[in-house]
């Protein structure tokens, strides 16, 4: 296998950027960008620590990323899997980099920034949905933030219907941890369980 190993053997390949994919990155946001984010109600959060990096996906309603102002975003940490893999890694690297989806556009858009996370109080009461709170807020300071071209979007038919995959085709969450478990974990209980425990825990 060759593999490249220098920037000038990648740049032998590809190139230089053109004039378009360079004068779209900012270190703020403008209101095209807000706009973008504001319709978002999905974004995957990449974080790196020492163990390595991670990344997580987070949804919510629509514009739950909030714009603090043109260079910060507040992100409320929703319940999850409590294993707290993001969080973990921006307590000791707050490098973070976003990409923000919005069902139905090709385009996507991506920040890198560092983060913090705030248990104030009174913001994190301001994030609250019906009644519950998120026990931390992740406070973004923006480095830069660009779209990405509908290309990746395009080719893989992600919100072409016809192209969705029947999930009772995949495996279940209750079967892969069966797997992993070695059978001690109960996965047909575990997936007949879920939706219940998913509906009292949603926020």
């Amino acid at each position: 296998m060759t593999t490249i190993s220098t920037i000038e053997d990648l740049e032998a390949i590809y190139g230089q950027p053109g004039e378009t994919s360079l004068v779209k990155e900012l270190d703020h946001l403008i209101p095209e960008y807000a706009a973008f984010i504001e319709a978002s109600p999905f974004v995957a959060l990449s974080t790196a620590g020492p163990e390595g990096l991670d990344c997580s996906p987070r949804g919510d309603l629509a514009g739950f990323v909030r714009i603090h102002d043109h260079r910060t975003l507040m992100m409320p940490d929703r319940r999850g899997n409590n294993r707290a893999d993001s969080l973990r890694n921006i307590v000791r690297d707050g490098r973070v980099g976003l990409l923000f989806l919005v069902p139905g556009s090709g385009t996507t858009l991506r920040v890198n920034g560092r983060a913090q996370l705030s248990a104030d109080a009174e913001l994190c009461a301001s994030f609250a949905v019906d009644g519950h709170a998120p026990r931390c807020v992740i406070v973004i300071a923006i480095d830069s933030v660009y779209f990405q071209c509908a290309r990746a979007i395009v080719r893989s038919g992600l919100w072409d219907a016809s192209r969705h995959v029947d999930p009772k085709s995949l495996p279940t969450p209750g079967a892969m941890l069966a797997a992993t478990s070695n059978a001690s974990i109960d996965g047909q209980a575990y997936d007949a369980e879920w939706p219940g425990r998913a509906a009292k825990t949603m926020w």
